[in-house]
């Protein structure tokens, strides 16, 4: 077989199997450009990190005057093919809004994102110095993007927000759904294997360890169970250690508990409440006394 063979070949294949080509359709939006994109959007949030060379407080408002232009223009862009896609009737128009809305998003996102790099700080004892954390740490690219992907997914705009995401857990191993709720203070130590699943509610000053899966009881009902709640919700203060899966929309983490590593939860368990894994199965003690939860038997 030579080449033209080959191409022959694949143009049959692209009339036979049209179900995934995408010619003659609207532009989508580029992965080059979602992942600059993804990449001026951290030189916005921790600027002079990222730099080759030192940045000035004296060079600092023309850094923002170049930076900000290229992420307005590249970010318009990419809302206005995302809004072609899903046949907004209005496309170029409603991604200017959405772009200005977003990005005047920008300074209260640093500030949470802030508390995120304190959180991390303060919960591992390895790191030597903020900086370490924002240069070093996983978590840092993937929760900042989950961050602004949620502002976008929260406006509406379709493809996108998903692709941000992608591309922290590309990078990271750390798969944040676009649409779980997360508050302030949350680090994911080491990060790699951590799902996060869209209808997840995560409070404040939460630490999850690797391995960690907040997911659907599940998928079997595929695109009906679209826009239900399947994915855990999480107290505040809640520790979560490594390879622990907790699953369903309707499973709650009590404020303050401590859930052990390799844990299946599939229920809800009260505040202050320690689930560890013990030679028959798991246990739920209350965190202040040890004792067994009183309505709580998780023993096989």
């Amino acid at each position: 077989m030579n080449l033209r063979d080959i191409k022959q070949a694949l143009l049959d294949s692209y009339q036979r199997d049209g179900g995934i080509n995408h010619v003659d359709g609207v532009n989508l939006p580029a992965q080059d450009s979602v992942q600059q994109l993804a990449a001026d959007y951290m030189h916005l949030i921790f600027p002079g990190f990222f730099e080759e060379t030192g940045l000035t407080k004296h060079e600092l408002p023309a850094f923002l005057d170049r930076l900000l232009a290229r992420v307005e223009r590249r970010l318009e862009t990419e809302i206005e093919k995302s809004l072609s896609f899903a046949q907004e009737p209005k496309p170029g128009p409603r991604a200017k809004e959405l772009t200005l809305t977003a990005l005047d998003r920008l300074p209260t996102l640093r500030q949470v994102i802030q508390t995120d790099i304190a959180a991390a700080f303060a919960g591992d004892p390895a790191a030597r110095s903020v900086e370490e954390i924002i240069l070093a740490y996983p978590c840092v690219l993937s929760i900042s993007l989950q961050r602004f992907a949620h502002e976008l997914y929260n406006l509406g705009v379709p493809l996108l927000p998903r692709m941000l995401t992608e591309y922290g857990h590309e990078r990271t191993g750390t798969d944040l759904h676009p649409g779980a709720r997360i508050g302030e203070h949350f680090f994911i130590d080491h990060g790699t294997g951590v799902v996060v699943g869209e209808t997840a509610e995560i409070g404040r000053h939460v630490k999850l360890y690797q391995g960690v899966a907040l997911i659907a009881r599940s998928t079997a009902g595929g695109q009906s169970l679209r826009g239900t709640k399947r994915h855990p919700t999480i107290g505040d203060h809640v520790t979560i250690y490594a390879s622990t899966t907790i699953m369903g929309g309707d499973t709650v983490i009590g404020a303050g508990s401590t859930i052990g590593g390799n844990v299946f939860v599939t229920q809800s368990v009260p505040p202050r409440s320690l689930v560890i894994l013990e030679e028959h199965g798991l246990k739920v003690l209350n965190k202040d006394d040890r004792g067994p939860v009183a309505g709580v038997d998780w023993t096989i």
